[in-house]
């Protein structure tokens, strides 16, 4: 993702351009007050690209810091050879080496959310080098304020106590471990979870998980989420009562897996998903995050799960059209669960009446045949919609911001419905209140109509019996509708926007496709009374749970690694 590479390459530049220049300043120049002041600065910029890369080595960026700092402290005191601050010296140099190590064995311990242990020192661990950046700038505070050495060695001592405290735990742990495993383990026994939803993926994706945990909490059965990543521990915890648990590595799964254990449930294909299948004694399920005619969502890794759970006929069918041959008996046609909130409007609204439109760009995608964005063209379609008198709502993907191009193109879209909203008073939502404040069910039932690229917000979308037209970015013409079936209820938008007003005449106006909508609803969607429609999912998950279970016996050798595929549908 090129936004992301450019952000880490300034980091990266900063925090290391800034710790050489203040070392050289204080080094070799008499300004010992401006080399401190760029201390500050560096340690700054390196605590904020520990923010933008978690897992950086800044052990050189650190090691220039202290040197500027002691030399600099050495010539604000210019009392000659000071045994404290030799001392201090000698302390910060020992933190240095030893807080990377420290802070890379405690990644590699188990962490909980949501059960009843206190598992301090992973969490200590982690957070050792801010502890180190924090102690360099009190220690700079301190030679800029010509405090006594003594004063920096008291707070360096401080640090390195609780340094010293995590790495003995750290070591009891890993040479003396605690016989029936550690206390996430026992709580876990304790807990007794019959199924878990495991899960991996990049930054930025915890809505993969958060939209299938009301349903895995519907089941009724307890369970965990285990988490791949230590960025998701956090707000997957907060949008549940459910365990939550971190596994860094295979090791901490044999501990975790307990056996209680019957079901492992799945959101994406990421490759770490096969750490997870190795345990054969479990049946493992693919839930998928989205429904969309999308490339990846007929992904040939599907076939190493024992179920698949699909939202309707349609998704088999994608897999035969991508000839991706995987048995009949592991599809499961359970809905999607997630539109059940989704107001269905049965009538048109007469023709007078005014429109919301929704707005759903979706992001470039790893790779070139799935950049289904439209953002690039966008501009016409949303002056057209305004001078239409349509209210608008955009809703971007939450990976748009990664790639810089689609950054500044959805800026634009943003200035031109400020300045309508301003001009017009027409209540237009874009940012954090279409995409944090409302959920996409309320940005769908708010709206008389989407537009969207190809993604699985249209099947989403196509619930509700409202209207919807799909961006064909690929200029594949006629063909568009035999590569992504689902447009076939829904009316094209060519990439040149050439055809934008014949399509808004039909979509906010006669709507003629509208029978033909419900049938491509029941093929996507499945036909399931809309009072109990999630209870077709549920009805398959508590199946899944009812077979026998003996504990998880891994598979011999190691997992195979599937290649890392898009983990977005």
């Amino acid at each position: 993702m090129r936004g992301d590479l450019v952000r880490k390459l300034i980091a990266r530049c900063l925090s290391t351009g800034l710790a050489v220049l203040a070392f050289l300043v204080v080094a070799l120049t008499g300004a010992t007050g401006w080399g401190l002041g760029l201390v500050v600065a560096a340690l700054a910029a390196t605590a904020a690209e520990r923010r933008v890369r978690p897992g950086a080595d800044t052990t050189a960026e650190t090691t220039l810091i202290a040197a500027a700092v002691l030399v600099g402290y050495a010539r604000r005191s210019d009392g000659g050879f000071d045994p404290a601050l030799a001392a201090t010296a000698l302390v910060l140099l020992g933190l240095v080496l030893l807080v990377g190590p420290l802070r890379q064995a405690g990644n590699l311990e188990i962490r909980a959310a949501n059960l009843p242990v206190r598992s301090w020192t992973p969490l200590v661990a982690t957070h050792l080098g801010d502890a180190l950046l924090g102690l360099l700038a009190v220690v700079a505070v301190a030679a800029a304020a010509t405090l006594p050495a003594v004063v920096a060695l008291v707070v360096a001592l401080l640090v390195a106590a609780g340094a010293g405290a995590v790495a003995l735990d750290l070591a009891r742990r890993r040479f003396r471990p605690a016989a029936g495993g550690g206390p996430v383990s026992r709580a876990l026994r304790r807990h007794q979870p019959e199924f878990l939803l495991h899960f991996s993926a990049p930054p930025g994706s915890e809505y993969q998980v958060t939209m299938w945990l009301p349903y895995l909490e519907r089941i009724g059965r307890p369970f965990l989420v285990l988490v791949r990543e230590p960025e998701f521990l956090a707000p997957i915890a907060a949008a549940t009562t459910a365990p939550v648990v971190y596994c860094p590595a295979l090791r901490a799964m044999d501990e975790v897996l307990v056996p209680s254990l019957k079901v492992a449930f799945y959101v994406n294909h990421g490759a770490k998903n096969s750490h997870c299948i190795r345990f054969t004694q479990l049946t493992h399920v693919q839930l998928h995050h989205g429904d969309s005619d999308k490339a990846p969502s007929a992904n040939p890794v599907s076939g190493i799960f024992d179920r698949i759970f699909v939202a309707g006929q349609a998704a088999i069918d994608r897999y035969a059209r991508a000839g991706v041959s995987i048995p009949a008996e592991k599809f499961v046609v359970v809905g999607r669960p997630q539109v059940e909130s989704i107001d269905v409007r049965p009538e048109p609204l007469p023709a007078d009446a005014p429109r919301t439109v929704l707005y759903t760009p979706t992001w470039t995608g790893h790779h070139a045949d799935a950049d289904y964005c439209s953002l690039p063209v966008a501009e016409p379609l949303l002056r057209r919609l305004l001078d239409r008198g349509a209210t608008v709502i955009l809703r971007a993907h939450p990976y748009t911001t990664q790639n810089p191009a689609s950054a500044r193109q959805l800026g634009r879209l943003t200035e031109l419905l400020a300045a309508d909203r301003a001009r017009t008073g027409r209540p237009h939502l874009w940012g954090a209140a279409a995409s944090r404040d409302l959920s996409l069910v309320e940005c769908v039932n708010r709206s008389d109509a989407l537009v969207s690229d190809v993604s699985g917000v249209i099947s989403d979308y196509l619930y509700s019996g409202k209207p919807f037209a799909v961006t064909d970015m690929a200029d594949e013409g006629d063909r568009f509708r035999e590569l992504f079936p689902l447009a076939g209820a829904g009316y094209v938008l060519r990439r040149d926007m050439a055809n934008v007003d014949d399509v808004l005449d039909r979509l906010l106006g006669d709507d003629p496709l509208a029978p033909e909508r419900w049938a491509t609803r029941r093929r996507y969607l499945g036909d399931f009374p809309a009072d109990s429609y999630a209870d077709a999912f549920l009805d398959a998950a508590r199946r899944e749970l009812e077979s026998g279970w003996n504990p998880p016996a891994p598979r011999v050798g190691p997992p195979v690694e599937p290649a890392p595929l898009s983990p977005t549908a």
